[in-house]
């Protein structure tokens, strides 16, 4: 009798409601491999949240995930406009005055995660993605 090669099977992609959170463990796990401490994840604070908050080196890096299923709407980071960028980086503020430091180096990332059918996700990791607006 021969068996199925089960294994082969795409497995399915997590429902809408827990794709985001899956992204985020992905995004997670992918920086971890790139040598990234993660701090801290979804961080809600002020008006805003921050999906992930790294080290790299001696960095403090505020981390944006973008998680899609297809890229028919365009790039994941493209979602994450003016405004979305203005609530980053008020919340990103709002932790460095909750830690009582004004003089650490940070920067703003973007991690694309483009979920598909195998289970495997493609990452696009887009370090400096943005700053703050000039005062």
């Amino acid at each position: 009798m021969l068996g199925l090669p089960w294994m082969s099977f795409p497995r399915s992609l997590p429902p809408t409601l827990d794709l985001g959170k899956w992204g985020e463990r992905e995004a997670a796990r992918f920086l971890h491999r790139k040598d990234y401490r993660i701090l801290l994840r979804n961080v809600r604070i002020g008006d805003g949240e921050i999906d992930l908050v790294c080290r790299d080196g001696c960095v403090l890096v505020f981390v944006e995930v973008k998680t899609r299923s297809s890229t028919s709407h365009g790039e994941p980071s493209e979602a994450v406009d003016a405004r979305k960028r203005a609530r980053l980086v008020r919340a990103a503020y709002a932790y460095l005055e909750e830690l009582g430091r004004d003089d650490v180096t940070y920067r703003f990332d973007i991690v694309e995660v483009l979920a598909q059918g195998s289970g495997k996700p493609i990452l696009r990791h887009l370090p400096d993605a943005f700053g703050p607006p000039d005062s």
